[in-house]
């Protein structure tokens, strides 16, 4: 992987059981993220994903195209736009930097209203050394080159 390639786009339906089953992983309890009628009172016009979720769908997409040997070094995350039931988020991934088995991808997520998330992944693959895999430039065996902001890093293990 090349720094400057494009991963292949991820579609993620943004359904009531996805925000409130994250909100409950994550141990976030505001009533924003699983009642709708407080929400609404709140000024939302719904219930919306917390930050910990998209964090999580943030790792799953660089995971899922750098394969299962991928570790998570660093996720960098900012919201924008509101994640609503119903509506479909897009996570998008460009590689700004490669040095031997480790990359930092750029990530967008958007959905109908805008950007939901953009921040940067730092991701290693080990043994990679940025040669492309068999399964292409996303492959496991190649290297891809409104709440707040969120950033985990972890070392040597994943989130």
């Amino acid at each position: 992987m090349r720094v400057g390639d494009v991963l292949p786009p991820l579609e993620i339906e943004i359904t009531r059981t996805l925000i409130v089953a994250g909100a409950i992983a994550s141990r976030d309890y505001q009533d924003v993220h699983h009642d709708a009628e407080l929400a609404r009172q709140k000024g939302s016009p719904d219930i919306f994903m917390n930050i910990l979720t998209t964090n999580g769908l943030v790792g799953r997409y660089i995971t899922d195209r750098f394969g299962p040997r991928s570790v998570l070094r660093r996720v960098a995350i900012r919201l924008g736009a509101p994640n609503y039931p119903g509506d479909t988020m897009v996570l998008t991934g460009t590689v700004e930097a490669v040095e031997g088995d480790t990359a930092t991808v750029r990530v967008v997520g958007a959905n109908g209203i805008g950007r939901h998330v953009t921040g940067t992944v730092t991701v290693t693959v080990p043994g990679a050394d940025g040669a492309e895999g068999a399964e292409g430039a996303a492959g496991a065996e190649g290297i891809a080159g409104a709440e707040g902001t969120a950033v985990h890093e972890a070392a040597g293990s994943r989130p």
